[in-house]
């Protein structure tokens, strides 16, 4: 048998993957196109894997992904044993085969991938331990975005079966504020509705007055909701295509919808920045003016008409979904701005009182995060 070229090293792109894949447990083959790298060379890099027993390409049920080998694992471990040891070994780092579960580690992997190329912090060994037993209020705080697995969260213990069969993937922990995430993929699905509650509320209990009250107020609980394309931001506020009672009935005053791709991960940027949000508003106000409060229309602003403003560039649903159904209530005629590629979506599923003005995003890219 012919010796195995030698291990990768730690700052290639082969060990990034392995990396990403231990973390993720199966990462989806469709998710390669979106890591760093020219197309061909990452297909030779997973090539080059495979020859040295490292990962391997598992397919049924229709479901593709690349999971590591046993090969893959001490080595993993032997590199970086603060980031690895405990992951994988984890009873839960033996990858199930059933379909659901596949496909809740894939959608996970595609949250994971949004939040790493947007820059947020995943590995267990770059972020404050929060969910450990031995986490302690003293010496906590969050100084960077970082994103915890569903995985990670069920070292709570006996606190982690209230919250059995929700549907989130993890938490985005900000300096300000507390995401609950969800990645629909491809599709709505369907919610279960006391599981999301109860998500809600020991996150509430468990973050915001037990372990980092000092940083996070309770209202500062909110939800981001993933998916692969805009038209599903449409079905969720279409109430004719079937209601998604859980998003729509209030439990989040803010509930933010971004695609999984470029732009949902530069979004995930400004939402983790509060002054590149204020830069942005800033620009986008400078011709209106202030809002105002007693016209019971939810508003950041009025034009010279009179006409309440809301921006709606990071797509929070329930904030569209309220100034819309005031506009249609009280007959009255708004703005809503956002980027170009939310526009249409958002069109067919609001009331005729919307009018809808549009940002150039790739304009707005450049500007805001390639260097001059």
């Amino acid at each position: 048998m012919p010796a195995l070229d030698p291990l990768p090293g730690r700052n290639t792109t082969a060990y990034r993957l392995l990396e990403l894949i231990a973390v993720c447990g199966e990462l989806p083959v469709s998710q390669l196109t979106r890591l760093p790298g020219g197309e061909s060379y990452k297909k030779n890099v997973v090539q080059s894997l495979k020859q040295q027993k490292l990962l391997h390409t598992f397919y049924r049920d229709k479901l593709r992904g690349y999971r590591l080998n046993a090969r893959a694992k001490p080595f993993l471990i032997s590199a970086n044993p603060d980031r690895f040891l405990s992951v994988l070994s984890r009873e839960n780092s033996h990858v199930k085969s059933e379909s659901s579960r596949r496909l809740r580690l894939h959608r996970i992997a595609e949250a994971i991938i949004t939040m790493s190329n947007a820059g947020v912090h995943f590995f267990n060994d770059d972020k404050p331990e929060i969910f450990s037993p031995d986490a302690h209020p003293s010496g906590l705080w969050i100084n960077s975005p970082s994103f915890y697995i569903s995985r990670e969260i069920k070292a709570l213990g006996k606190v982690f079966t209230k919250i059995y069969g929700a549907r989130s993937v993890g938490l985005l922990l900000t300096t300000r504020e507390i995401y609950i995430v969800y990645n629909l993929g491809d599709s709505l699905i369907k919610w279960s509705y006391q599981s999301e509650l109860r998500t809600k509320a020991v996150m509430k209990s468990v973050l915001c007055r037990e372990l980092l009250p000092h940083q996070y107020p309770p209202n500062a609980i909110h939800a981001l909701v993933l998916g692969n394309r805009m038209e599903l931001a449409s079905q969720i506020l279409s109430e004719d295509a079937g209601r998604q009672y859980y998003i729509l009935d209030g439990n989040y005053e803010h509930l933010y919808f971004f695609t999984n791709d470029r732009k949902g991960e530069h979004l995930v940027r400004l939402l983790c920045a509060p002054h590149l949000q204020e830069k942005l508003d800033q620009i986008l106000l400078a011709d209106l003016y202030e809002g105002e409060p007693g016209i019971n229309i939810e508003n950041d602003a009025v034009d010279a008409d009179g006409n309440p403003v809301l921006l709606g560039y990071l797509c929070d649903l329930s904030r569209i979904r309220r100034f819309s159904k005031a506009l249609r209530l009280l007959d009255r005629k708004g703005t809503l701005i956002c980027f170009d590629f939310q526009g249409e979506a958002l069109r067919t599923a609001l009331s005729n009182h919307v009018h809808i003005q549009t940002i150039d995003y790739e304009q707005w890219e450049r500007s805001f995060f390639e260097p001059p």
